[in-house]
């Protein structure tokens, strides 16, 4: 019993944050039809932010959590910079696959530029003590607050996005461009001005998913989001990508199978299991969980 608690804690915790990167895939995908492979990436940007924002957060006797707050400008930032440079030329003059290419060569460039910089280089950095210590006994397994604040964030973050989509004049412009860019532009919507709202959103996501991961796992490297986007990825696709709900169900789906994998399979097996559920639901709902299969009319 207290393996099976354990097992389905770090899924909780690891899924959540699988939940926050891909709720960024949905925001751009569900705008622009653009799978943002550099994403994953942005994650890379808000660890490093965070690594070198703590220590003046604790000089100046705040939370060292409170970084996120600087991390989510910079990601922002970096999110509207690339959508500015390399996919707003693309979407004018190119097609989709020219588009998916640029997406993966920004991942690339973001990458090598980061190692390029003296203070970060190739190596890992090991990040401080985000929160502090301690948990819960739950049937004799401790229960950390870390995965408590994970869990609760990420919910949290979810109803937000929801309610942003849903209620605010920019979260409706978002449904109208989604749905239709020209009867969005007839309507009097800037495109632009809300394609550029949505990257500073989903980047800004990747930073807190960013401190919640380094919360647990404090090292940070530039290679750190390669697998982290792609697996956030397939849990946008398990849920349905372009649907909030989506996004948080396909992240917990993914984080629970990777640690149920871990503890009772085998740990060298878990990212096959986890792309072979990709496979899956490609073939049997291509919608993903929540989306509706609709058929194309001639």
């Amino acid at each position: 019993m207290g393996v099976f608690l354990q097992t389905l804690f770090v899924g909780l915790r690891l899924g959540s944050v699988y939940a926050l990167i891909a709720l960024g895939y949905t925001m751009v995908y569900g705008i622009i039809r653009l799978i943002n492979f550099a994403h994953g990436d942005f994650i890379m940007v808000g660890g490093y932010t965070l690594i070198f924002t703590v220590p003046l957060m604790t000089a100046a006797g705040l939370p060292a959590w409170l970084a996120v707050v600087i991390a989510i400008a910079v990601c922002a930032l970096v999110g509207v910079g690339v959508e500015l440079v390399a996919y707003r030329p693309v979407r004018r003059k190119g097609t989709g696959m020219t588009a998916l290419i640029t997406a993966v060569a920004m991942s690339l460039f973001l990458e090598n530029l980061a190692q390029a910089i003296p203070a970060i280089g190739p190596n890992p950095i090991i990040a401080s003590q985000l929160f502090a210590p301690g948990g819960f006994r739950v049937a004799g397994v401790t229960l950390d607050f870390v995965t408590i604040y994970t869990i609760a964030v990420s919910a949290a973050v979810m109803l937000l996005l929801y309610v942003f989509t849903q209620k605010t004049r920019m979260g409706r412009a978002m449904r109208c461009v989604s749905e239709d860019k020209s009867a969005a532009v007839l309507m009097g919507i800037s495109v632009n001005r809300t394609v550029l709202t949505t990257f500073a959103v989903g980047s800004g996501l990747s930073a807190v998913a960013a401190l919640m991961y380094v919360a647990q796992y404090p090292k940070v490297y530039t290679t750190m989001g390669s697998l982290l986007g792609l697996k956030a990825f397939v849990a946008a696709v398990a849920g349905g990508i372009g649907l909030i709900p989506g996004a948080m169900l396909g992240g917990l789906v993914i984080g629970l199978v990777e640690s149920f994998t871990t503890s009772y399979i085998s740990s060298s097996l878990t990212d096959a299991v986890v792309f072979l559920i990709l496979i899956a639901v490609l073939l049997i709902k291509p919608a993903g969980i929540l989306g509706k299969n609709v058929g194309e009319k001639v």
